[in-house]
């Protein structure tokens, strides 16, 4: 518990000293120290897939962070209030706040237990509006301490309840997510939205890629594609051994998941395990 609030007090200072668009793909790392440390301490087989999968994340972590843009120079957090009352990001906003509230009024209550892009869907919409407000109030922080007061900004307090009520909406429905379907299935997922919807909130609020050349605009991309499809191989794989291939690993993921859960495909498994008992019969 003490690594893991340290590692979340860290990752929010990351976003004070560095772009969004750096710091949020740069969470596929945990994946592989994980991965890693399950091997060593665990005695957990890490195959060949999964080994590809750290070389991957390895490699697109590397190519965004050599090609990762300048951090923009803030000297106020009235700057960043500024930047998030622009029309375009207001316009972003806006239709985040509608998609969300669309999906808990209309999508939730009837296809929530069923279809697993609608818990996944109200988290990274909303986990994109929380991360433009942890930065802006890790920028407030980080100035403060460097002595130059912003706890006397309205600004400042405002992101402050933004963040929460981001946070605790967030953490919400990534539980019912994770309650109702395989983590298997979710985490990939929601990392894919998450740090998808998180890149394009910060492009458009922060504008990162308008002090970027199209070559390293492609570049980082490329590099982004590259961590999806690491975090996506070690995920699949994970509970495959050497002796199987994917597509048993696929069928055992579908069906080993604890009593009473759903499936990957979003049904619930005692109707799995009713529909091959038909079969059989």
């Amino acid at each position: 518990m003490i690594a893991m609030i340290v590692g979340e007090i860290a990752n929010f200072a990351a976003y004070a000293f560095a772009p969004a668009l750096l710091v949020t793909p740069l969470g596929a790392l945990s994946i592989i120290i994980s991965a890693v440390l399950a091997h060593i301490i665990l005695r957990e087989r890490l195959h060949i897939y999964g080994i590809l999968g750290c070389i991957l994340c390895v490699v697109g972590s590397t190519t965004i962070v050599l090609h990762a843009p300048q951090e923009r120079e803030i000297e106020s957090v009235t700057e960043v209030w500024d930047l998030a009352t622009e029309p375009a990001f207001v316009f972003y906003a806006s239709l985040v706040l509608m998609a969300v509230f669309i999906l808990i009024i209309h999508f939730i209550p009837r296809y929530g237990q069923t279809h697993i892009m609608v818990y996944i869907g109200v988290c990274s919409l909303v986990g994109s509006l929380s991360v433009m407000s942890v930065k802006a109030l890790g920028i407030a922080i980080k100035l403060t301490l460097s002595g130059t007061n912003q706890l006397v900004y309205p600004q400042t307090w405002a992101f402050t309840v933004i963040v929460v009520a981001c946070v605790v909406t967030q953490m919400n429905y990534l539980n019912k997510a994770l309650d109702t379907f395989n983590t298997a299935v979710v985490s990939p997922i929601y990392y894919v939205m998450f740090t998808s919807l998180t890149i394009v909130a910060s492009v458009i609020m922060f504008k990162d890629w308008d002090r970027q050349n199209p070559t390293q605009i492609v570049t980082e991309i490329c590099g982004f594609v590259t961590i999806l499809s690491g975090t996506f191989l070690l995920h699949k794989t994970k509970d495959m051994s050497d002796g199987l291939t994917g597509s048993h690993s696929t069928r055992q993921l579908k069906y080993t998941d604890e009593e009473g859960g759903f499936g990957s495909e979003g049904i619930p498994l005692r109707r799995q395990e009713s529909m091959r008992t038909h079969d059989a019969l």
